[in-house]
């Protein structure tokens, strides 16, 4: 019998890899008939987030373009919490929109960082920015704290408080890292929170400012740590990546053992690799550390790397940045890199980085580098000796894991914005004009279905407990594989 379950965090935990050991997974289903379609929810009109798994509750990003709560309008993001078997809402967490710039809050895109759960605790970064602790119980046991300004926090600023129901989100503790360490946001934030024992792992999306040619927080953090219980500030990165960063900090960090020593794997928003000792679970209270890293990568060595704002807007020649998760394999690092899909060159690259050596490993660490079609967002999927990975160029890639040689492409109707999902022989990936593969996760290229979401995806399928999780703009699906025996009872 195969095991099912949860998938309580983005990716696989700690190496961040896009694969699932989930079996008995659909080869196909058809959002209009139902066929294969266990529920679906209504998520507004633009997600950018990725469903998670845990207890017997989904948890997906969503913007209230259609209010579920009547008191709540206007544009806000918001984060769902739905049952698992049915898909009905059990409360949310509606948040104001940050300011009157749009580029620090782009308009109506929701809630897109995708949370990471931990018992009865959820971690997530909203769209202001704030690192939320959230009871997953909501507040239908009550409003435990030690935060208590729920009502406040969902009026937004200048606004009276709401009154606090249990279709609600029970906040327990808040950090606001514009406030606390000084990043500046831009467009949207977009973290997936890597948990290690007591700490918390977070990257402050530290970006551009709406000129797109200055850096208002060059002195601010890139990486923060801080204590799950509590809140607090532990440690944050010094490696003063601000004044390099060509748009904005979105990748999210992994984590892997290296010669006994744990290191967590950073993508800075200036296209290096880092890595930092990850902290000791017995570290003392004291003043907030500076991490200690002890390997360098940049996956872009010929790029500009001064003034790097001049290069705003040349296709040609910018500097790389990194949207995608580092992915951890047997002491390799695999990333997507290349120039900014809005403001950068039309190059990209799949690299797979030795991560075994200590001190700066650009010159040798390099194993192999694979161009891709376009620039790309995607974190890649690492199983049975292959990488497969979705470009913004409409091109999926399989190619292979150990040498980077390419085995074969697809064209999609649209560009990925999503990563690609590995899971019981089927390599699972959508596109923005709404088009979704099922690929037989082979060496040669098989196409189990095509099929049409009437909706473009900008998510990453997930799978847990024998049911695969899919999601528009506008809809999240769960799918899931019926037996014979279902069919015949017309069981759901």
């Amino acid at each position: 019998m195969a095991l099912a379950v949860d998938q309580p965090q983005w990716g696989e935990r700690f190496t961040r890899n896009m694969v699932s050991a989930e079996k008995d997974l659909p080869a196909r289903f058809d959002p209009e008939s139902g066929e294969n379609v266990l529920w679906s929810a209504d998520l507004g009109t633009d997600n950018y987030s990725s469903p998670i798994v845990a207890d017997g509750r989904v948890y997906i990003g969503a913007n209230n373009a259609r209010p579920r709560d009547p008191r709540i309008q206007g544009d806000r993001a918001v984060l769902l919490c739905l049952e698992e078997g049915s898909g009905e809402l059990q409360w949310q967490l509606a948040v104001p929109r940050l300011g009157d710039d749009p580029y620090m809050d782009w308009p109506r895109i929701g809630m897109c960082s995708p949370p990471t759960v931990d018992g009865d605790r959820l971690y997530t970064v909203t769209n202001r920015f704030e690192v939320v602790c959230l009871d997953v119980h909501g507040q239908s046991d009550g409003n435990d704290g030690p935060y208590q300004d729920e009502g406040r926090h969902t009026a937004g600023p200048d606004e009276p408080p709401l009154e606090v129901t249990e279709k609600d989100a029970d906040i327990l503790w808040l950090f606001d890292m514009p406030q606390e360490v000084g990043s500046y946001p831009h467009d949207g934030a977009h973290a997936s929170i890597l948990l290690d024992g007591r700490f918390l792992y977070v990257n402050t999306g530290n970006g551009v400012d709406n000129t797109h040619r200055k850096i208002r927080a060059p002195e601010a953090p890139s990486l923060i740590v801080l204590d799950k219980q509590t809140g607090r500030l532990v440690a944050q990165d010094g490696e003063r990546i601000g004044p390099r960063i060509f748009h904005a900090t979105w990748s999210s960090p992994a984590l892997g053992a290296i010669g006994g020593k744990r290191v967590v794997f950073f993508a800075g928003g200036d296209g290096v690799l880092y890595g930092f000792e990850a902290l000791p679970q017995d570290l003392p209270e004291g003043p907030v550390r500076t991490l200690k890293r002890v390997w360098r990568f940049d996956c872009d060595p010929q790029a500009p790397k001064e003034g790097v704002h001049q290069y705003v807007g040349n296709r040609r020649l910018s500097p790389s940045n990194i949207k995608s998760m580092p992915v951890f394999q047997n002491g390799r690092i695999y990333v997507t890199v290349g120039g900014d899909i809005w403001w950068g060159k039309r190059e990209a690259w799949l690299q797979c980085i030795d991560a075994r050596e200590e001190g700066d490993a650009t010159e040798t660490g390099l194993l192999w580098s694979y161009p891709l079609q376009e620039h790309c967002c995607s974190t890649p999927s690492i199983a049975e000796g292959l990488a497969f990975v979705a470009d913004c160029g409409r091109t999926v890639h399989c190619v292979d894991a150990e040498t980077g040689r390419p085995y074969w492409t697809h064209t999609m109707r649209g560009d990925a914005f999503g990563s690609t999902l590995v899971a019981d022989g089927k390599a699972y990936v959508g596109s923005r004009r709404g088009d979704f593969y099922i690929f037989a996760a082979g060496k040669e290229k098989r196409i189990l279905a095509e099929i049409d979401l009437g909706s473009p995806t900008a998510s990453t399928p997930t799978a847990a407990n024998g049911v695969l999780y899919v999601a528009t703009l506008t809809r999240l699906f769960a799918v899931k594989e019926k037996r014979a025996s279902e069919i015949a009872t017309g069981r759901p």
